[in-house]
């Protein structure tokens, strides 16, 4: 048999539930049409396909030479 705290807990976790629901649909955000380091412009299939990209193939791929060398 379900007590108050039960209900308060189920209502507590629904608003949750939308918010982070809320959140999350808010996230979505289009790809740069230029590339935020070279000034280049990205190709529209890379824009398609890497949804949120900032950057081109070739400066992408440098920046994460660079990260994995300082991750060590």
């Amino acid at each position: 048999m379900a007590d108050i705290a039960d209900f308060a807990n189920d209502l507590v976790q629904e608003r949750i539930d939308l918010a982070l629901a809320a959140r999350k649909a808010q996230q979505v955000f289009e790809s740069y049409e230029f590339c935020v380091d070279c000034d280049s412009s990205i190709p529209l299939a890379r824009r398609l396909a890497v949804t949120s990209c900032t950057r081109c193939a070739a400066c992408q791929q440098l920046n994460e030479q660079i990260g994995t060398r300082y991750a060590r």
